[in-house]
């Protein structure tokens, strides 16, 4: 035998589908039918739900390895602790069945949905594959499985879908679950509460559906948010259907007053947004905003989007409050954050009119300019710092210069906004002019335009050497304290940066 190659059996990692032995696919029944080996995971009890399902195709003249799990929620004295003892399994599990593949027999692994999704036979794959030859057959996952119980689409056009195992910490769920378009949420049993919490939370508990078993003996359908927690086992589901379809009969409204939120979209594209942003874009009905910011946020079918000029703040508040006296859940959408220079204050201001007291104003944050700006030249923002608009439209002149000079005198680093349009040219060198009394010519200046954008920018000046000309309305100025370093690295590349110590007096 020591002159020719012996040849080893082959793997199969085989889906069975949710639970319906009439869901396995022809390839899987053929394999079950004519390997030498059939293998499953069980739990201590001996009973495997994978078995059960495959039983009609097993043709009785099988060896069966039942790959017995050492523990599920038990302690365990093991050194390595659960994941340990998991380990160790695996690596057992999977040297019996290299035992038999080295024999030249062929293994097949059954796998309860699909073999690689969230299935244990993944561990004997990584373990094997690499060794043997392998074939891999998909199954129907329980996510197309609950879809299809519930009869709604999961995604439609442009949606995304998330899929959020339920032991995530309740704050990583929460963030995932408000960012989703739709969700399936796994593994609940034990975690069930904690996801429900998640759920309400991040706003979407009444969109929430609950399938167990499905097309299994036993199999639930409700509403989440009226399934007790006591009676949740390890084989159900939360799921967030599509939004597109219950938006198309004209926009769905909410029951009496709708809700107005101010909406953060940072100083960019959908990079910049946060968790909690998109969550409160999807669940819109409708999109206020400046059009240029508007076309920022991707657009959802049944949405209604109202862009407006970038000077009626006002009017795009008030506007946006009559929808939502109306039932509609508003966003109004802003750039940066929007309580600094932005539409936060213009929707509250109008908010707290007597017609308007009523109806729900919520601020989603977002990341500000001066933040973005600081994060592409260094760490300028390190120490106390001011933030300034140089803008005279809604407020005199010599009240920005006032406060300028004492900003300067207190030896802040300045954030400098809205520095210059078509229509201001002269602010940038009047302020120049002004820090210039308190700082000294060769003071750090960052020049950022269009931070996150197609045409992001990021130059550091002398304060001495400031352009006006250089200066536009997309542009932010970040000038630097006494302490303020300016220091050239590797590759000629300068970061600025301020240090967080300041010298004793």
């Amino acid at each position: 035998m020591t002159d020719r190659q012996i040849t080893t059996g082959r793997l199969y990692g085989v889906g069975l589908g949710p639970g319906d032995p009439s869901l396995v696919t022809v390839r899987a029944a053929e394999l079950i039918g004519k390997a030498d080996v059939v293998a499953y995971h069980s739990a201590r009890h001996g009973r495997s739900i994978a078995r059960s399902i495959a039983e009609r195709y097993l043709t009785g003249g099988q060896i069966e390895e039942k790959l017995v799990y050492p523990l599920t929620v038990e302690t365990t004295d093991h050194p390595g602790g659960y994941r340990g003892a998991l380990d160790e399994f695996y690596e057992e599990a999977a040297a019996r069945l290299a035992a038999h593949l080295d024999a030249g027999r062929d293994v097949v692994v059954l796998a309860e949905g699909d073999p690689l999704f969230y299935g244990s036979y993944q561990h004997m794959h990584k373990r094997l594959a690499h060794r043997y030859p392998t074939e891999v057959v998909p199954g129907v996952t329980s996510v197309s499985a609950a879809a299809a119980r519930l009869g709604q689409p999961l995604t439609e056009a442009e949606e995304t879908l998330t899929v959020i195992p339920g032991t995530l910490p309740e704050e990583e769920l929460t963030a995932r679950i408000a960012s989703a378009d739709s969700a399936v949420i796994m593994k609940l049993g034990r975690t069930f509460p904690a996801v429900r919490r998640a759920l309400e939370r991040a706003g979407r508990l009444e969109d929430a559906q609950y399938v167990e078993r499905a097309f299994m003996d036993g199999e639930r359908i409700a509403p989440l948010a009226e399934v007790d927690g006591e009676s949740v086992p390890y084989f159900s589901v939360a799921v967030l259907p599509s939004k597109v379809a219950p938006l198309e009969p004209a926009v769905r409204l909410a029951d009496g007053v709708g809700s107005v939120t101010v909406v953060g979209t940072g100083p960019a594209g959908p990079l910049w947004l946060t968790p909690e942003a998109r969550g409160a874009l999807a669940e819109a009905t409708d999109l206020v905003g400046y059009t240029t910011y508007l076309d920022r946020v991707p657009e959802r079918p049944g949405q209604r989007r109202h862009g407006s000029d970038n000077k009626v703040e006002s009017e795009r508040a008030e506007f946006a409050l009559d929808l939502a006296r109306r039932g509609h859940r508003v966003c109004v959408v802003s750039s940066g954050d929007p309580g600094v220079f932005a539409m936060a204050t213009a929707v509250l201001e109008v908010a707290c009119e007597p017609d308007y007291r009523d109806v729900p104003v919520r601020i989603v944050p977002g990341m500000t300019a001066a933040h973005a700006a600081a994060s592409r030249a260094g760490a300028p923002l390190g120490h106390d710092y001011a933030v300034v608009s140089l803008s005279d439209r809604l407020k005199p002149w010599d009240v920005v210069a006032k406060r300028l000079r004492a900003a300067a005198e207190a030896d802040l680093v300045l954030a400098l906004y809205n520095p210059g349009s078509k229509s201001r040219t002269t602010q940038v060198g009047l302020a120049r002019d002004v820090l210039l009394e308190y700082r000294a010519p060769e003071t750090p200046v960052v020049m950022a335009r269009d931070v996150g954008g197609p045409t992001e920018r990021i130059r550091t000046v002398r304060l001495g050497e400031l352009d006006p000309a250089l200066v536009d309305m997309r542009t932010i100025l970040l000038i630097g304290s006494s302490q303020t370093q300016a220091v050239e690295r590797g590759g000629g590349l300068e970061v600025v940066w301020t240090p967080r110590r300041y010298p004793e007096a």
